[in-house]
């Protein structure tokens, strides 16, 4: 007889090869053992190893459902565009900000670059500490009234993403303790797991991340070796940190010498508030990217790090292998220098307003934590909708998004709410994708999962 195992490895091919696509609603447990012939026992194991498998999602009551993106942990976000597109849905679940004409100007960009002494001058892998230029160039972009970083204090990764594990790497052993915002990004969890980081979570308020929950942490665990914090349009939760509450936090660091790595690449939404690096420099990594700037596959990461710090975070950025290619730093750098950076940056602040204004618009009524230059929204569910089944529902109706259990840090039960990602598909689609999740979230669990 075929172990459980194997079962669900039938299963899984099923749903990787699109016999079985996203919201597909499997036959029930008693059901799918009388038809293979195996003991009830069994098929349940066979259903759980699914779900452990981050394949299938299920309550008691309502059945077993195929997640809006095969082949992810439950609750962990889709990480590029192409993957819920590749599955027929409209994502709603990766946080990418996509604005019209942005390609034409990146392809007259790159066209200046299709040179074969372009080319070979960008053969040599970059070191993180950059050249003299790109550190003049990544200083001056990322400069505002209130904050002119040192360009020796610059240092670049292929993605913010990776120059946050840089940062991470060189803060934390192993076994070592860092805190978090108990709902986070949820990419941190992965990040810390590869690291072998133990993450705490700090409580949160409406202003954002507590202070004196951060002391207070620090004292029970015999202290954290850095906090990852994201002041400026929190992943997932859209709230922004007050400036009051910025100084708070940074006199908070110095006392108690915490390193925190300020999560800033949603901070050119909000240019009028001083980064935590502003206030705090010698304790906080400040970390930027051009993703969420300018365009999702030009990743490159922007790291300022105090001088202390700085031989520290390279080394890990060199030893990781998380460094720029040289095809993306020069582009990066053109982008930085000539201005266009700057200018699609700004075209953002436009195209995030009309965008909030849709869910204003479709999800009036509902209960919704999000700001109106916020590229996502946290939807919270009204009973008896849960996270997960309200998301497999949306996949029935060829929609992703990402329940709320992606961004809990620590013990307890995860929130029941949902990240709707606002920045991906155009505005007419964005439109009825709201207003299909409207309906969904008023009609009810019962009609989604009927025996």
């Amino acid at each position: 007889m075929d172990s459980y195992r194997s079962l669900a490895d039938e299963i899984a091919r099923d749903i990787a090869e699109g016999r079985l696509k996203p919201g597909d609603r499997l036959p029930p447990q008693r059901d799918y053992a009388y038809g293979r012939g195996i003991a009830p026992s069994t098929a349940g194991r066979v259903y759980k190893e699914l779900v452990r498998r981050g394949l299938v999602v299920g309550e008691v009551g309502r059945g077993s459902f195929v997640r809006a993106v095969p082949g992810q942990p439950v609750g962990v976000a889709a990480v590029a565009t192409v993957e819920a597109t590749a599955s027929g849905l409209v994502n709603l679940e990766a946080s990418i900000p996509i604005i019209d004409g942005q390609d034409a100007v990146m392809a007259e960009v790159l066209s200046g670059l299709a040179r074969p002494e372009a080319l070979a001058a960008m053969q040599a892998l970059p070191r993180p500490g950059g050249t003299q230029a790109t550190r003049e160039a990544a200083a001056a972009f990322l400069a505002r009234d209130d904050w002119q970083p040192a360009p020796e204090t610059l240092l670049v990764a292929a993605s913010g993403r990776r120059a946050i594990a840089g940062a991470l790497a060189a803060l934390a052993a192993p076994g070592e303790t860092v805190a978090v915002e108990a709902l986070t990004y949820s990419m941190i969890k992965g990040l810390a797991a590869r690291l072998g980081i133990v993450l705490v979570p700090v409580a949160l308020d409406p202003h954002g991340l507590r202070p004196d929950a951060l002391a207070q942490v620090h004292r029970e665990v015999g202290g954290v070796k850095a906090v990852y914090v994201q002041p400026s349009v929190h992943n997932p939760l859209s709230m922004t940190m007050p400036a009051s509450r910025r100084r708070d936090l940074a006199e908070t660091l110095q006392r108690l010498d915490i390193v925190a790595v300020e999560d800033a690449v949603y901070g050119f939404l909000k240019p009028d508030l001083p980064p935590l690096a502003a206030l705090a420099p010698d304790h906080v990594i400040h970390i930027d990217s051009l993703s969420k700037r300018v365009v999702p596959w030009l990743s490159l990461g922007l790291a300022v790090v105090p001088p202390r710090l700085r031989p520290a975070v390279a080394a890990a950025l060199h030893t990781g292998g998380w460094t720029p290619t040289g095809l993306g730093l020069e582009l990066g750098m053109m982008l930085m220098r000539d201005g266009i950076a700057a200018d699609i940056s700004r075209r953002k602040l436009d195209d995030v307003a009309a965008r909030q204004a849709l869910v204003r618009e479709q999800l009036a009524g509902f209960t919704l934590r999000t700001d109106p230059l916020s590229y996502h929204c946290w939807l919270e569910l009204p009973a008896p909708w849960r996270a997960e089944t309200f998301a497999a529902a949306a996949a029935r109706r060829g929609i992703a998004i990402t329940p709320g259990a992606a961004f809990a840090v620590g013990p307890g039960h995860a929130p029941n709410a949902v990240r709707i990602a606002l920045g991906i598909p155009p505005l007419p689609v964005l439109a009825e994708a709201l207003a299909t999740l409207r309906a969904i979230a008023l009609g009810g669990p019962e009609g989604f999962a009927v025996d």
